[in-house]
């Protein structure tokens, strides 16, 4: 990494400086700013400069003052046929307002890939606050969540056969801690996008903190042993409302999980059948979750469709490499990067479920994409179809996008369990 780098004008000058340590309040402040304003509660505060990696974080100063940020997570995120690839979690990325439209955000983001691709992590990640933005940067849509309100007062769910095998307990949070976490790991491989949770990351889900702590419980814990066997949990809070016809409350889901479907059922009646409560309200599931095949009435569900994680190849054909592949594929990409130009040109991808190789090659292509595109598609939840029905992924040769489009497709939807970084 160099020690600075010089750009804007002879009006506004600026550089591109590594974060000191004695600076990260005034560097983490200016981002809060950048966002609106509202200061994290001490406990979160605290928590994001644990969390923080110094070394990877870069402010843009303008004479003395930081108008500024941008850091990086060193991750291992689950891939298609789960493998854990080291992935840049790109986080806190803002610029002053006093100061857009200048240059330093597009400076910020060619900095900051450079330093990803010479600390060899072929993929990155992040979650947008503004998603129009990131797209010029090469980062694809490749990850969606669903956001549910459940009338629970209007649902009831049936668990499947089996589920009479399964216990429910109330532990406290911390007490369960450890085989939630343990839980938490064994799952990871089997969904792409996730990523393992190391020390610290492990104490967002439980983190007692927010705009309605005053007003809503601490994080309960119910755990589900199936056969005798720790199989599941789920962490939430409560809060009580009392309307004019009575009780209101609102169960607010942090995560859940499970490893047999009984318990994972089971777990989820038990949310929605809490006393005085009306509603179960969970900002961040995947769109594939079996809840919405397990209550009767998907209406009373309030499904919103939302954004999640984007992903960035930052090494193509290592990130290609990485991954395994539904189905048997043999194609020449004609990949279009202009922001990482290392990546442009031509790619033969040769894989199957087992796993694959990919190189440059001079070979014709079978089909044209934009990296972002590929990035869109790389954890297998956008489908190659509906890329090219943009206009944006070109077919070449004819049959090619019949035998590349199944390869991609991941059989479990790609999700990001945290909502932000």
């Amino acid at each position: 990494m160099n020690d600075g780098t010089d750009f804007g004008s002879a009006s506004f000058p600026a550089e591109i400086v590594p974060l000191a340590h004695d600076q990260w309040d005034d560097w983490y402040g200016k981002f809060e700013r950048a966002l609106g304003g509202v200061p994290k509660a001490a406990e979160e505060r605290a928590l994001w400069r644990d969390l923080t990696e110094v070394d990877r974080a870069l402010a843009v100063r303008s004479d003395t003052e930081i108008v500024g940020t941008a850091g990086a997570f060193s991750l291992r995120m689950s891939v298609p046929g789960g493998a854990l690839v080291p992935t840049a979690g790109v986080t806190m990325v803002s610029v002053q307002p006093t100061h857009r439209r200048r240059g330093l955000l597009r400076a910020m983001m060619s900095r900051q890939l450079d330093d990803i691709r010479e600390r060899g992590e072929p993929l990155a990640v992040l979650t947008a606050s503004e998603p129009a933005i990131y797209g010029r940067f090469g980062y694809g849509r490749g990850a969606e969540r669903l956001s549910l309100a459940i009338d629970s007062s209007r649902t009831a769910l049936t668990p499947p056969e089996g589920a009479e095998r399964v216990r429910l307990r109330l532990v406290p949070a911390h007490l369960a801690h450890a085989k939630c976490e343990e839980l938490y790991a064994r799952r990871v491989p089997l969904r792409p996008g996730m990523p393992l949770r190391t020390p610290g990351w492990d104490r967002l889900p439980v983190l007692d903190c927010g705009t309605d702590a005053a007003t809503t419980s601490p994080v309960q814990c119910v755990t589900a042993e199936h056969d005798g066997e720790f199989a599941g949990y789920a962490r939430y809070t409560v809060r009580p409302v009392w309307g004019v016809d009575g009780a209101e409350g609102v169960v607010r889901v942090r995560d859940i999980e499970a490893s047999t479907p009984q318990a994972y059922a089971v777990l989820w009646r038990y949310l929605l059948d809490l006393d005085l409560t009306s509603s179960v309200v969970a900002d961040n599931r995947p769109t594939d979750d079996p809840v919405l095949h397990l209550v009767p009435d998907i209406r009373r569900c309030g499904i919103r469709l939302l954004d999640s994680l984007y992903v960035r190849l930052v090494d193509v054909g290592r990130a290609l490499a990485a991954r395994t592949y539904a189905g048997p594929v043999d194609v020449v990409l004609a990949v279009e990067d202009e922001f990482c130009p290392w990546n442009n040109g031509r790619w033969h991808l040769s894989g199957d479920a087992k796993g694959a190789v990919c190189t440059r090659t001079d070979a014709s292509a079978d089909l044209a994409i934009l990296v972002r595109d590929l990035g869109a598609a790389y954890l297998g939840g956008t489908g190659f179809g509906a890329l090219a029905a943009t206009g944006r992924l070109r077919e070449l040769r004819s049959g090619a996008l019949d035998h590349a489009a199944p390869a991609f497709h991941s059989a479990t939807a790609p999700w990001q369990p945290y909502v932000a970084f």
